[in-house]
């Protein structure tokens, strides 16, 4: 084990956060109108009485970013905690299917599946990755036999008091980045140096977000709005859910 070098950190975050802004960016860039409106629910908009067109593409825009960042920036934070994973204990991403990390300590070779935050999964999700660390188990037993092996899976975010799960270990927050860097306050640390250039680069998605706003709120006035400006509501549902929809779409 070596001892972790806070400042490897931030040099880390400087040079890598720009992927995460700029992915941001680019599925803002690449979405559609069409696309986003067949994923949602057009009755919900009625029963919340929603009025006008900027309202269901602001809600529908919305929603798309929070999913999609929660999965881009989980990513990026997967790849920070090998990195500081390799810089203490010599870990390296692994390549076996449903592990996402790899390292030994005190004799014991670690496979660990990273997540974003704790409630990450059903229970079908969940008895995957069992299953997973399962078939890890016995790959690595094959070419490596005695080998103790011990299954994790890593939250980046959030609490459970209750580790011990039986077929594997569940850390998070606190624990999780402790866990793989020796260091009890990492979770903390990383915090500060998240904010590099995060104005400069948030006025850019910014920028892209209103456009985009602005473009969809065109399109939907166009295609699902009346003369009257009034909402086709009926026009919308065939839309989103008629058996056969309409082909310029």
């Amino acid at each position: 084990m070596v001892k972790l070098n806070l400042q490897d950190v931030s040099q880390y975050v400087e040079n890598n956060i720009s992927l995460f802004h700029e992915k941001r960016i680019s599925s803002l860039d690449t979405l559609k109108l069409s696309k986003v409106l067949k994923r949602k629910n057009p009755y919900l908009f009625k029963a919340k009485y929603v009025l006008t067109a900027e309202q269901i593409v602001k809600g529908l825009v919305d929603a798309h970013i929070s999913s999609n960042e929660e999965t881009i920036f989980g990513d990026w934070l997967e790849g920070l905690a090998i990195f500081i994973n390799e810089k203490v204990y010599g870990g390296w991403k692994s390549g076996i299917v449903g592990v996402d990390l790899e390292f030994d300590n005190y004799n014991r070779r670690y496979i660990v599946n990273i997540k974003s935050g704790p409630n990450w999964g059903n229970s079908s999700q969940i008895n995957k990755m069992i299953s997973d660390f399962k078939t890890a188990k016995r790959t690595l037993r094959t070419s490596s036999s005695g080998i103790n092996i011990i299954s994790i899976n890593g939250c980046c975010y959030g609490r459970d008091n209750n580790p011990d799960k039986g077929e594997y270990f569940k850390y998070c927050g606190q624990r999780f980045w402790e866990f793989i860097s020796g260091n009890t306050d990492l979770y903390i640390k990383i915090i500060e140096p998240l904010e590099y250039k995060a104005k400069e680069k948030n006025d850019e998605f910014l920028q892209s977000y209103s456009q985009m706003i602005n473009k969809f709120t065109r399109e939907f006035s166009i295609d699902f709005c009346n003369k009257d400006g009034k909402i086709d509501w009926e026009r919308l549902v065939v839309f989103n859910s008629s058996i056969n929809p309409p082909s310029n779409k």
